[in-house]
Parts: structure tokens; sequence; C-alpha cells
């Protein structure tokens, strides 16, 4: 095992023991590190929760509420966007970069994941919004919407240039955010 995967297997167990321990909660059927490994090889490498289950003894239900569980864990640690265009503004920042990305995944059988196809990409994925500091650090990401999605529908979405507003920031981005803003007294 990598070290990095290693490390990530790490931080999500120690995660959960927190969170088990927040909630008093006995015992699960398996140690919290091997829940994480559970949870981190359908985010990795796109394994199949059936496939999960089957060769551990455990229900597929569970391995999806296991996953569950920890990404609602995860994303309750990320910062909100508010709080993380207010820290760059207090630094002395005065723009954020913006921008959308595809996150490939294997396609799934049926009508309901055409959503997922991209049809710029020619691929399914999943959309992300980004935006970075002036150096390209992150400081903050949208939650995964269907890979069909723009880069604007997202940006409105999420109400992103009412929070650059409100923290006195501009914003530098690519031609897929282009008519986004269409107010002329306030660029």
């Amino acid at each position: 095992m990598s070290e990095e995967i290693a490390g990530e297997r790490n931080h999500l167990a120690n995660v959960l023991r927190r969170h088990l321990k927040a909630i008093r909660s006995r015992w699960r059927i398996l140690p919290s590190g091997k829940i994480a490994a559970f949870v981190l090889a359908p985010l990795r490498h796109d394994q199949r929760l059936a496939d999960m289950a089957d060769g551990n003894n455990v229900s597929e239900s569970t391995v999806r509420r296991w996953r569950d569980e920890l990404i609602g864990l995860l994303a309750a640690q990320a910062p909100r966007m508010d709080r993380a265009l207010k820290k760059i503004a207090d630094q002395g920042g005065e723009v954020v970069l913006i921008d959308g990305t595809l996150i490939p995944t294997q396609r799934r059988t049926g009508k309901a994941d055409r959503r997922n196809l991209s049809g710029k990409h020619r691929r399914h994925g999943l959309h992300f919004l980004a935006l970075t500091d002036e150096r390209g650090r992150l400081i903050w990401i949208s939650a995964a919407r269907p890979g069909r999605t723009h880069d604007n529908t997202s940006a409105r979405h999420d109400h992103i240039l009412a929070h650059l507003r409100a923290a006195g920031l501009g914003a530098l981005a690519d031609l897929g955010l282009r008519g986004l803003d269409n107010d002329i007294l306030d660029p």
C-alpha cells in the first residue's frame, strides 16, 4: 500500500473514531481502519459496493451506509465559501481564480447515468467548480454535480458572485464563465 493511501486511510479512520466516540457508539462490525479501506476503494478506484461487500461478509447496504457516513463527516470539515473568501480578503488578497472541471467516472448502465455525460468532453463524469487563491492553492470546491452541468450553472447555483462581492474580492476565470456577470454598474 502506498504511503499516500495509508495516510488517507488513517485520516478517515481517525475521523470515524472521533465520530463514534462523540455519538457514543459502542461498536461496528469491523474496526475503523477496515471501514476506511472499504470507503476508499469505491472513492479512489470506482470499486463496486457489491464486490466490496461480497468478499467480506458485509451487506452492500452496510458498505453504502459507511461510505455516505464518511463522506458526510468529511464534508462537515470543509470550509464554507464565505469564510474562505473572508480569510483571503483579510490576508490582503484581491482576486480568486475560478474554474470548473470534470472528474471522469466509469459509465454505469441505464438512462439515469446520461446526466453524467459531458458533451464537451464526450465522457461520463462529475462536475466540480473550484476556487483557488492567487497562487493556485485550493480554498473551496463545490459539491459534485452531473457531468453535463455548465460552469455558469454551477456558479449561479452556489451564488459565487454574491459571496465574492460580500468579501470585496474580484475573480479571474476562463471563457466557461463568460456571461455570468452581466451587471454593468458593478462588474
